[in-house]
């Protein structure tokens, strides 16, 4: 539905990484507890994976994910939650014409 597709990860405390469960991607996007419009563009997808519109700031999302994951017990003080864009084919394929 939207064109930015986000990873989402639990970093635990040897610096390894989980995809986040979808059940929790779920909870923060249907009980946003920011009740800040600007996460409305969001669809929780698979495990691991966000679907985002482009007006969703990464840096404001992984604060308030992350801190709505702990609230609920999902990390534990020592794990961060970690957030990156997965660059699109079609993406891909414009930048490499670019060079």
């Amino acid at each position: 539905m939207f064109l930015r597709k986000l990873r989402i990860d639990r970093v635990d405390e040897q610096g390894e990484s989980h995809a986040c469960p979808i059940s929790w991607i779920d909870n923060f996007a249907m009980r946003n507890f920011t009740n800040d419009a600007v996460f409305d563009d969001t669809l929780p997808a698979d495990d691991g994976l966000l679907e985002a519109g482009f007006r969703v700031p990464l840096p404001q999302l992984q604060i308030a994910m992350q801190e709505w994951f702990r609230r609920k017990g999902y990390l534990k003080p020592q794990e961060k939650l970690r957030i990156e864009e997965e660059l699109l084919v079609s993406e891909w394929k414009s930048d490499a014409g670019n060079r």
